[in-house]
């Protein structure tokens, strides 16, 4: 039996209220597909151990956060009682995306050739500090290394080989 991998899609911060609303910290750029009223969610502890499915019953927008109840509570002691879960998915439960287009768990831990033939390393986190995402990798020699995601930069993404092509322009390994 194959073991589905889960994304993490938020996480509740604390209850909201008295009738079993929680804060939640989206994590997603999809939140209206995972908030939405009626979708089903997988709730774990940041740890890992046993997931307990779960049904939106209503969410809304608050501030950077979102505010949601499930089905399954409606007390206040309830959701004190999920306080720390993160909201998961199941990868097959995943927005496709556009051609082109990757989530940042596809790309983590891919080796990172650069146009020269040579190894640089492996993918190990992907910064989104703005503008244009900032991939950090962990040369060959040890080094932590920042390359911006830019067409010029990254050639081609082949997530089934886990493999990423890259042009390193001047002065970026200074």
């Amino acid at each position: 039996m194959t073991v589905q991998k889960l994304i993490t899609v938020g996480a509740i911060t604390r209850p909201h209220g008295l009738k079993g609303e929680v804060k939640v910290f989206s994590r997603t750029d999809f939140p209206e597909v995972r908030f939405a009223k009626g979708s089903e969610l997988l709730l774990q502890r940041p740890e890992g151990g046993p997931t307990i499915r779960v049904r939106v019953k209503s969410a809304r927008p608050q501030q950077a956060m979102y505010i949601v109840q499930f089905e399954e509570y409606s007390t206040v002691e309830e959701a004190e009682s999920l306080r720390g879960y993160e909201l998961k998915v199941t990868e097959t439960d995943l927005v496709p995306l556009p051609e082109g287009e990757f989530y940042i768990h596809q790309l983590v831990g891919c080796r990172m050739i650069a146009d020269t033939g040579e190894t640089l390393g492996e993918l190990v986190d992907v910064l989104q500090p703005g503008a244009n995402d900032v991939y950090v990798i962990r040369a060959v020699s040890g080094k932590e290394l920042l390359l911006p995601a830019i067409p010029d930069c990254i050639l081609h993404v082949d997530v089934e080989k886990r493999e990423i092509s890259v042009h390193i322009l001047p002065g970026l390994l200074d």
